[in-house]
């Protein structure tokens, strides 16, 4: 019950600073795009991915532009995303995936998701989330971070962090967590310097009494 009470408790903090409106990052207008996107934001931020989106949706407006694409031109199209070798070549091999195998239709299952070129949980769950309103826990780094820090899990492994969480939460918060989150690490809870001093949730952390590199006042 004690646990249960200080998950209650944490939620209903974020919710009173950021609201409950499940709204991301990446600006897209359909599953593909999503997918596309979440692609490209690994090791990325999603200010530049949308840079570069603002471009490439309308240069490849269909899943089979994609599937047909250059791959050479490709990389140059999304160069400034980083690792954009890789990301290349996983969305055009996710194009013909998308095509051949599920009709041009983006699937909704975890497992379906998960044999798509360049997708992994992480992008399955943001795709689930999002586009599907299927309940979904997705762990990037600020999850992870900032969930240790709040006691929801002492794993380091994103699956394992994932596990924990959906034990943790309610199950119709599993979405608002990541998007609250993503804010609350960008705002206050810093990987480097954390705003402890004006922390709203400093008496909910873990790690407020460690010696780092922490911002008190």
């Amino acid at each position: 019950m004690a646990i249960a009470k200080r998950t209650r408790e944490i939620i209903e903090i974020l919710n009173e600073m950021y609201g409950t409106e499940k709204r991301g990052y990446l600006v897209y207008t359909n599953a593909w795009e999503l997918l596309v996107a979440t692609i490209m934001a690994a090791q990325c931020t999603d200010a530049r991915v949308n840079v570069v989106t603002k471009t490439l949706f309308p240069k490849y407006p269909t899943i089979k532009d994609y599937a047909e694409a250059d791959l050479k031109e490709l990389e140059e199209d999304i160069r400034s995303t980083g690792f954009y070798h890789n990301k290349a070549k996983n969305i055009i091999a996710a194009a013909r995936m998308v095509l051949e195998e599920y009709g041009g239709e983006v699937p909704s299952s975890l497992e379906e998701l998960v044999k798509i070129p360049g997708v992994g949980r992480k992008t399955a769950n943001v795709i689930r989330g999002n586009i599907f309103d299927e309940p979904s826990v997705v762990v990037d780094t600020h999850v992870k971070r900032i969930s240790k820090r709040l006691g929801m899990t002492k794993e380091t492994d994103p699956t394992k962090v994932e596990f924990d969480l959906m034990r943790r939460l309610p199950k119709e918060h599993w979405i608002l967590w990541n998007l609250q989150i993503i804010t609350f690490g960008r705002e206050i809870c810093k990987a480097q310097r954390p705003l402890c001093g004006s922390c709203p949730l400093i008496s909910y952390c873990c790690e407020k009494d460690k010696d780092t590199n922490r911002v008190k006042e």
